[in-house]
């Protein structure tokens, strides 16, 4: 099953995702090497930073997609105000399978 990671920074935390952004990067490349990984990215703000994420993954169950989302770098880092993690359908313009 799919979830949604909606993921948004601590207000003055440009550097902390900057800093920790290699170590996020090597994570979310093992989630795709895994086969967990649906897609990500960052949210902008006005100025087009970051402020945020969205991460797609696949998990069997809430438990597991908040297991992945704690694994995150990012997360142990402290960056984030806020973490919501919703089922999520993808319905419209799904890559074909492999």
């Amino acid at each position: 099953m799919l979830f949604a990671v909606i993921c948004k920074d601590k207000p003055g935390s440009l550097q902390v995702r900057l800093d920790t952004r290699p170590d996020h990067i090597a994570f979310l490349e093992g989630l795709n090497g895994d086969k967990k990984l649906a897609f990500a990215g960052p949210f902008l703000d006005a100025e087009g930073k970051p402020n945020g994420s969205l991460v797609v993954v696949e998990a069997s169950d809430l438990a597991g997609a908040q297991a992945l989302s704690a694994a995150d770098p990012y997360a142990k880092a402290g960056l984030f105000e806020s973490v919501e993690i919703r089922p999520w359908n993808w319905t419209f313009n799904k890559p074909a399978a492999s």
